[in-house]
């Protein structure tokens, strides 16, 4: 799956602040879980407070459209919480002018929690200058600018709309977008629509039952609070996301932080002004190549519990190249590889026990059947996999639970799939 660089700033040289202190693998990898929500015992039972406060801590949910199992935004709650009411995010996302979240592009397509859509501010006016965004949406906008004007003024008569509710015939304006046409795979009026959601004059109202995006115009869907805010200055945008991404990741590099809102190598310049507010402390990771940085405030726990289920698409995973740092394990989602190269799956979901992964499960909701199919089950090296079959037995009745289904069928597939309870 490829990534996408928001931010296109020229390279500066990277900061190599002088560490204050150093830390083991270990202890880096504590300090992210419990920096990630890990550290805690899950709520009995998780109440809606308890996913706000999560959402907080995360600053952003990705969100991705594969639902073999439950689309991504929905599983790190999941992972934190266990089985909470997912209508707590959907009213949160799209619970009109008291919504808590919003859609833009934060980590890839993201839920961002409203009161940082001023932070975002400089990356809508960039896209409306046709910097950091698809090179084909970029010349779009310049070539097509009167259809973009065309869309944005029908979105503006018409209220709530998704591409396929706009016909030629209703858009107003010289050039009209003509809806149905390809242009590299999209309709028209689907690439102003998106146009316009890079540049924040539209955002997503609402979401269709198939996941179809309704656009309106931003000005009537965020709440008035966020709109009133003043816009900040592109540096101080930065430190703000910087400060969000370190307090969320515990211990991290400088592209670990600058990747979680996917900035640009400019945005490290702002670090040495964290580190000197106190914010940031310059710490050595053994083992680890490059300079750290530690949140100020960051939990250092002796020991973390966890149990859960972590989707590819949850933040404790973003960086493939950290979760090595921090893990000792390569992992890599394998939706897009042929089926015969594939080493563990299809839809693989790394299971978290203590503070290490210790299996990984490619997982299937199979909905009609009503069933989780655990359709391969590897353990980890050096594991033992009678105590992990156990703890992962009974997380997975949890999900199958939670996703509204009756049974686990795991198959024979990889070495711990004996060892799961049927």
């Amino acid at each position: 799956m490829s990534s996408i660089l928001i931010d296109a700033s020229p390279d500066v040289p990277e900061p190599s602040p002088a560490p204050v202190a150093a830390l083991t693998v270990t202890q880096a990898r504590r300090i992210a879980l419990a920096a990630q929500g890990f550290a805690r015992a899950r709520p009995e039972p998780a109440e809606r407070r308890h996913f706000d406060a999560m959402s907080d801590r995360l600053g952003l949910l990705q969100i991705d459209s594969v639902n073999v199992l439950q689309r991504a935004h929905y599983m790190p709650g999941f992972a934190r919480l266990g089985p909470y009411d997912t209508d707590w995010l959907e009213q949160a996302a799209y619970g009109g002018r008291r919504r808590k979240l919003f859609e833009y592009w934060g980590h890839e397509a993201s839920l961002i929690r409203c009161k940082h859509q001023p932070l975002l501010r400089w990356r809508m006016a960039r896209a409306e200058r046709g910097e950091g965004i698809y090179k084909n949406l970029a010349r779009f906008g310049r070539e097509h600018a009167d259809a973009v004007k065309a869309v944005y003024r029908e979105v503006e008569r018409r209220g709530p709309v998704a591409a396929r509710d706009l016909a030629p015939e209703t858009a107003e304006g010289d050039e009209k977008p003509r809806a149905g046409t390809s242009w590299w795979g999209w309709s028209d009026t689907k690439r102003a629509l998106e146009w316009l959601f890079w540049a924040g004059m539209i955002t997503t109202a609402s979401r269709r039952g198939n996941f179809e995006r309704v656009y309106d115009l931003t000005d009537r869907v965020l709440p008035r609070k966020v709109l009133d805010t003043p816009t900040p200055s592109e540096a101080d945008s930065h430190r703000a996301l910087l400060r969000i991404a370190a307090e969320a990741l515990g211990v991290a590099t400088s592209q670990d932080l600058r990747d979680y809102f996917r900035l640009g190598p400019a945005a490290a310049a702002r670090l040495p002004e964290l580190v000197e507010e106190g914010a940031l402390v310059p710490v050595e990771v053994r083992g680890w190549k490059q300079p750290a940085y530690l949140w100020a405030e960051a939990r250092r726990p002796r020991k973390v519990e966890a149990c859960a289920i972590v989707s590819p698409f949850d933040p404790l995973l973003w960086s493939r190249e950290r979760a090595e740092r921090l893990f000792g394990i390569r992992y890599r989602i394998e939706i897009y590889t042929p089926a015969h190269k594939r080493e563990h799956g299809y839809y693989v979901l790394p299971f978290l026990l203590g503070d290490r992964i210790a299996a990984r499960f490619d997982l299937k909701a199979d909905r009609q059947g009503r069933e989780l199919v655990v359709q391969a089950a590897h353990l980890e090296p050096g594991r033992d996999p009678a105590p992990v079959g156990e703890a992962a037995s009974a997380e997975l009745q949890r999900l199958a639970s939670w996703l509204g289904l009756e049974t686990v069928t795991a198959r024979d597939r990889g070495d711990l799939a004996p060892f799961l309870r049927p």
